[in-house]
């Protein structure tokens, strides 16, 4: 058996790439920055790293992330670590390590989203409860799945009894 998961969660550094192959086939590519914070051992100066991340989108999924991710979107990514070599111009051979994306979730609130405030943040209760907003379909045939909020219920979700667990 064998595992190759990612899950970050950060900003989007830039707004997306988005490109359409001659099958029509769309494909998607952002930056997203993670920041660690921690305190030094010595003296418990704050210190900040940030590593920088590049996600590739598909099909339905790079659609969606063409409508709704800007730059400083925070988003939630889970996907697969690729990595791939090719040689440039000048004959040097470079290599690249990305975060394929299955899934995609907008994080924070709508007014924090770039793309709300041009009107594309998507509708409430689009989807069902507990669905992630992005997903990328497993069967290329199948329609992807639209971006949602949770639906306001006007119950604490934490304190249901009704939990299998």
């Amino acid at each position: 058996m064998s595992l190759n998961k990612v899950m970050l969660i950060g900003n989007s550094g830039k707004d997306p790439d988005v490109r359409h192959l001659e099958s029509g086939v769309a494909t998607a590519t952002f930056t997203l920055a993670t920041t660690e914070r921690y305190r030094e051992r010595n003296g418990g100066e704050l210190r900040e790293q940030t590593e920088w991340h590049t996600v590739v989108c598909w099909r339905n999924l790079a659609e969606t992330v063409e409508r709704y991710v800007r730059k400083g979107t925070q988003v939630y990514v889970e996907g697969k670590l690729r990595y791939r070599s090719y040689t440039d111009r000048d004959g040097n051979t470079r290599y690249v390590t990305e975060i394929v994306a299955d899934s995609i979730q907008l994080l924070g609130r709508k007014a924090d989203n770039p793309a709300s405030s041009a009107g594309q943040y998507p509708a409430r209760d689009a989807q069902p409860y507990g669905q992630p907003a992005y997903a990328q379909p497993q069967d290329a045939g199948t329609k992807g799945t639209v971006p949602m909020d949770l639906p306001d219920t006007g119950q604490d979700m934490e304190a249901g009894d009704d939990l299998p667990f």
